[in-house]
This record gives structure tokens, sequence and C-alpha cells, in this order.
């Protein structure tokens, strides 16, 4: 019989390793890390990027010569002219040309060289894009995260709140059966944990929901099993917010990619503006052909006048080289009138610029509204988490002392459940307030060139 002791520990093993992908929890870091890799829009924008490199190689491909070879083989039947000797001949025979032309362009009206600038500045706004892609993402995932973060402890505060109204439930069942409290309380009592229930059910709902939105953002297929690890999220202060906006927004100005977006299409702009000028002036090129031939008929051969027979042709390439050729020289082209259309593409040219123009204006007036926004914003986010930490300081003494006045009999069933009820809300505008702070927080430090992931 053979020995099977090996199997429990297998199992155990696979086990153990099943368990810890199931129970992996996501950090922020490894989030924002994660969709920077795998986010479609960050992909695409990578994908541009890319193009924009295809574009310069394109660019500097028109520096370098065009060479083209050609070739044909051909079967003549009847009477025609042999290529090689000129004669009229009635037979099927078979030839060979081949040629080799090349072509390079000496002067163009600087074209080449200012479409090779254009490329690389192409290939700068296109990584600037990629990076701004990339921060707003990072933004979004940072939100999403800290979204989880105020659905998970607000489960705890309505199951904290479901918990103690079934506690009191239970207690006011018992006053109820021994005659010490009217049954209406007990009624009362029912109906707030139901209420209680449908919240416990709803904050659930609502922190799945959150998890799903953070997983379709990281382009997570298995999203059932994703969680997050909890975090250190204290709503601290932040050296940011002692700063005026004015010096923020200078500081933004250099750090943040919209205005080097901006300053880079007015960079382009003017380059096409250059190269639609550069179509005025006269091109000129130099071309280069070579050619030969070889016919595969037999050839006659006559002594003076007279015809003496047919002999076999030359070898291939004894033919190849007696028959071949060369071609080269210089091209000129002036351009005089051509429909107005380079004419027409300068001005298209300029009112492309003028619209770069108008959409740096725009930029610089979007940052400095989105600066200044963002910092009252994180201003007023702590405010209102500094008024809903006293707020919750008051409910809950409000809250310890509607319960003794209840222990003793003071107070029925409806109004310290109205007291319990709103020190839950203020637990909850707590929770609510503290991550919203933390995340303006992070947007005003995100425009100061601080990342949203510190590394």
């Amino acid at each position: 019989m053979k020995n099977n002791n090996w199997i429990p520990i297998v199992l155990i093993f696979f086990y153990s390793l099943s368990n810890q992908a199931q129970t992996k929890k996501w950090t922020i870091e490894e989030c924002v890390n994660y969709a920077l890799v795998h986010n479609i829009s960050i992909q695409q924008s990578d994908l541009d990027n890319q193009v924009a490199v295809i574009d310069k190689k394109g660019a500097i491909g028109n520096f370098l010569p065009s060479i083209n070879a050609n070739g044909s083989h051909s079967w003549n039947i009847g009477l025609n002219q042999n290529i090689t000797t000129g004669l009229l001949e009635n037979q099927t025979t078979q030839f060979t040309s081949m040629g080799l032309n090349a072509g390079i362009d000496i002067y163009k009206g600087m074209q080449n060289q200012n479409r090779l600038r254009r490329a690389n500045l192409s290939i700068i706004a296109a990584q600037y894009r990629l990076s701004k892609m990339k921060d707003d993402v990072s933004l979004n995932v940072a939100n999403a995260f800290l979204q989880i973060l105020f659905n998970k402890e607000n489960i705890k505060v309505q199951n904290e709140q479901l918990t103690n109204n079934e506690k009191q439930l239970k207690r006011t069942q018992e006053l109820v059966n021994v005659g010490s409290a009217p049954r209406g309380d007990l009624l009362d009592l029912k109906a707030t944990v139901a209420a209680d229930k449908q919240k416990v059910i709803n904050a659930e709902n609502t922190f799945l929901i959150s998890k799903l939105s953070l997983a379709q953002l990281l382009q997570l297929d298995n999203f059932g099993e994703f969680d997050i690890a909890d975090m250190d999220n204290n709503a601290s202060q932040s050296a940011t917010m002692l700063l005026s906006p004015e010096v923020i927004y200078a500081k933004a100005k250099e750090e943040r990619v919209e205005l080097k977006i901006a300053n880079t299409n007015l960079a382009i702009a003017e380059k096409d503006i250059v190269i639609a000028k550069g179509a005025h002036q006269p091109t000129l090129s130099g071309f280069y052909g070579f050619n030969s031939r070889i016919s595969y008929a037999d050839i006659p051969t006559f002594n003076g006048n007279v015809y003496t027979g047919m002999r076999s042709p030359l070898p291939f390439f004894t033919q190849f080289n007696d028959n071949k050729g060369h071609n080269f020289g210089l091209q000129l082209s002036v351009p005089i009138l051509n429909g107005f259309s380079i004419r027409n593409n300068i001005a298209r040219t300029k009112v492309s610029y003028e619209r770069s123009k108008i959409a740096l204006n725009q930029s610089e007036l979007d940052l400095e509204r989105n600066v200044y926004t963002a910092f009252t914003d994180a201003q007023g986010a702590s405010k209102a988490y500094e008024s809903s930490v006293a707020a919750l300081d008051a409910r809950n003494e409000a809250f310890n002392y509607a319960q003794e006045k209840y222990n003793v009999g003071m107070m029925n069933a409806f109004d310290f459940n109205q007291a319990q009820t709103l020190f839950a809300n203020a637990q909850s505008e707590v929770l609510r307030t503290k991550y919203d702070f933390i995340f303006k927080v992070k947007v005003i430090e995100f425009y100061f060139g601080i990342p949203i992931i510190q590394k």
C-alpha cells in the first residue's frame, strides 16, 4: 500500500496559497502603481506617444535619399523589334530589363528641417499628455481609495448603532413583559431596529459599489476578491495649507503639465506656419538612374550585307555590361501659381496658431481658477471637519446624558432613540468630512508639485 501522508500537507499548502490570494489587501501605493500600468486611458496616451516617435522617424527619413529598383521580364510573340539589336523579328523571344533610380532633396525651403523640429515638439507634447493622464488617474484612484475607507468605517458606525438598538429592544421587551414599560416603546424600538438594518444594508451596498469602482479603475477582472488595506488616515494639517494661493499658483505654473502642453502646442503651431511658408520657396533635388537590358533571342550575323545565319545571344552578364546606361542630374521646381493652395495653407496655420494662443491663455486661467478653488475647498473642508468633531463631542455628551436618564426611567424610548440617532449621524458626518478633507488636501498638494503617492 502506498504512503499518502504527503496529501494533507499538499492540500494545506495550496489552501494556504489560496487563502493568501483571497485575503490580499491592496495599499494605496499598490493601487496607484498598478493603475499607472494597466489603466486603459494611460495605455491609450502611451500609444499616442509611440505614434509621435514613429512620426519623428518619418521626419528623419525625409533627409535620406529615395532609392527604388525595378525589373521586368517579357515574352514577345510574332513580329517584334528586338530591343537589343533594333531589328524586326518574327519569333517568340524573351527580354529582361532592370534599373535603379535614386533621388534626394537638396533644398526644399527648410521644410524637412522644420518638420523634424516639429516632430520633436510633438514627442514632448505627447509625453506631457501622458504625464497629465497619469496624474489624473492617480487622483481618481486616491479619491476612490479614500471613499472605500469612509464606507468601511461607516459600516462599523451603522452596525454599532444596530447592536445598541437591538440590546435596547431586548431590554425593553423584558420591561414590557413585567409591565414596567409601555408597549408603545417596544413598537418604536422594533421600527428603529428595522430602519437600522436597512441602513446597514445600504452602507454595505455603497461599500461594495465603491470597491467595484476602484477595481474598474485598476482594470481588475476578479474584483469580487478585491479589498484594500487600512492606512494612516489622520486628518492632519498640511504645510502647503499655510501658504497663500498666490504662492501655490506660482509653483503650479512651474510644475503642472497643463501649461507645458499648451506652450508646446503653441510652438508646434508656430512650426506649422514656418513649414507652410517654406512651400513658397524653390525646391532643388538631385536624381540618378541606372538601367540595362538583356535579350534571349538569337542574333543574325552578316558578312558585309550578306546574311550568314543566326548565332546564340551573348551571355547574360556580357549583355548586362554592354547595354547598361546611367542618367543623373538636378531638377529645379519654382512655385508660381498653385490655385492659392500654398497661400491658403499658410492662412490656415496662422488661424491654428491663434487658437493655440487662446488655448494657452485659457489654460492659465483654468489653472488659476482650479488652484484657488482647491485652496478654498481645502480650507472649507478643514473647518467642516473641525465643526463635525466639535458636534460629535457635544452629541456624545448628550447621548451619555440621555442614556443615564433612560436607565432611571426619566426618558422614554422614542426620545432616547432620537438622541442615539443624532449621535450616530454625528459619527458619520465626522467620517465624511475627515476623508473629504484628506482628499482635498492631497489635491492642493498635487498642484504644489507634491506627488499623490510619496516615494
